[in-house]
């Protein structure tokens, strides 16, 4: 096809999507029968699909998931002991909307990161911006970030986010800085943003690995008072999987 002024127009703009479906409308003959306004109709659909998928993919790249997890891949025939009208209700982000937080529980191999991330998946598809950290790595980021003058900077980064997902707590007591960290993390986010934290260990034990009683109270009271909970049981699917694998 010859290169078509209104194609030009149209690239030049940055309206990639209208000038994509321009090509392919231009050389289909049963697009000839089209209506002026029937066309575009057409190309705008396309420019809107294209700049929501741009935008969808800009969020997943931002969101740093752990796991490419989406919510229609959900296992609710585990016996894991996953509601599965709860995590559909979730799935849909009232509580996000709510700034609600959330705390799934449950031992290695529960998939409770997976679970995290097809509800980071699900918002980024909802146009929120999602981070995804692992708290071991966060809290040792952080420890770097004091020392190069980031750590500010890195702290209004992870107060921003709608969701702010923390993958892991629990797997050490925090130190002194990593208690102070969560503390100013959690008071910036509280009632203005939502945070869903996974971990091995039950709610009731998280106030022992936060170490300092005061610290402690003053971090739950802004994460768990206003939480939802999904406390998964049962053995480690990927074990189980694995049985079936050899079985097979």
């Amino acid at each position: 096809m010859l290169a078509h002024p209104t194609l030009d127009q149209l690239r030049a703009l940055g309206l990639l999507g209208m000038a994509k479906a321009f090509e392919s409308l231009d050389a289909s003959e049963e697009a000839k029968g089209l209506s002026h306004a029937e066309w575009l109709g057409l190309l705008l659909d396309c420019e809107m699909t294209a700049r929501k998928e741009k935008r969808l993919a800009t969020r997943l790249r931002y969101a740093a998931l752990k796991h490419q997890a989406c919510l229609e891949d959900v296992d609710y025939r585990s016996s894991r002991g996953l509601d599965r009208a709860l995590f559909q209700k979730l799935g849909d982000g009232d509580w996000i909307n709510s700034h609600d937080n959330l705390a799934i529980s449950g031992k290695t191999g529960t998939g409770k990161s997976w679970l995290a991330c097809a509800l980071g998946h699900k918002a980024c598809r909802d146009d929120r911006s999602v981070l995804y950290r692992r708290v071991p790595k966060l809290f040792a980021d952080l420890a770097l970030a004091r020392g190069d003058g980031r750590h500010a900077r890195l702290l209004r980064t992870l107060g921003r986010a709608d969701l702010l997902i923390l993958d892991d707590f629990g797997l050490e007591t925090l130190t002194a800085e990593a208690r102070q960290d969560l503390l100013e993390i959690l008071e910036e986010r509280y009632g203005c943003r939502s945070t869903l934290v996974t971990s091995q260990l039950p709610v009731e034990c998280w106030h022992d690995v936060i170490g300092d009683p005061t610290y402690a109270d003053a971090i739950l009271d802004r994460l768990v008072h206003n939480a939802h909970r999904i406390e998964l049981t049962g053995g480690s699917l990927r074990k189980e999987r694995r049985n079936k694998a050899k079985e097979a």
